[in-house]
This record gives structure tokens, C-alpha cells and sequence, in this order.
């Protein structure tokens, strides 16, 4: 296994790993009635990449299911993740992105 693709696999370990404890560690706040994370840093974990990690967190913990932009969203989320690593495990590069003109 190349270096690159270990990096990411470490990457995607971390970040999902770190979506996993937010969840839960938010749960176990809201139970206590101490101070909350986020949602917008709930969200942002699962868009850099931990949205395995959240979505199993959110339904582990039964943490958020009653929103529906986290029940919804972030499976969203990560069937879009999951899509664009199948495209790029095809071998179909991401297009450049042109700005300005």
C-alpha cells in the first residue's frame, strides 16, 4: 500500500473516530445538562470526512435523530462521501476547479 493511500486511511480513521466521540460525548453533556457542542461542529466533522463515524455516533447514542437535518443530513453526507471515493477508487480524477474566469 502506497504512502498516500495510508495517510488517508489514517486521515479517515481520525476523523471518524473524532465524529464517534463528539456524538457521544454530546450526548452525555445533554443528559447532564452541562455545555454543548455545536451542531455546526457536529456537522463539520462529518464534512471533513468523519460521516461514518457521526451517523454511528448519532444512532448509537441516539443522539440527534430527532432533528431531521441530522437524520437526513448526515447520511446525505455520507453516501456523497462514499460516491466521490468510489469515483476516484475507478480511477476518474476530480476535474479542476476554475475560478474566475
Amino acid at each position: 500500500m502506497s504512502l498516500p493511500v495510508m495517510l488517508l486511511l489514517a486521515y479517515l480513521a481520525a476523523v471518524n473516530l473524532i465524529g464517534f466521540s463528539a456524538m457521544a460525548v454530546d450526548k452525555r453533556r445533554a443528559k447532564a445538562g452541562k455545555w454543548r457542542i455545536r451542531e455546526r461542529t457536529l456537522f463539520l466533522w462529518a464534512l471533513l470526512g468523519g460521516s461514518l463515524g457521526s451517523v454511528l455516533g448519532m444512532f448509537l447514542c441516539r443522539h440527534k435523530t430527532r432533528h431531521w437535518y441530522f437524520r437526513f443530513g448526515l447520511p446525505l453526507i455520507l453516501v456523497l462521501q462514499l460516491l466521490l471515493l468510489a469515483w476516484l477508487a475507478l480511477g476518474h480524477p476530480i476535474p479542476p476547479c476554475k475560478i474566475g474566469g
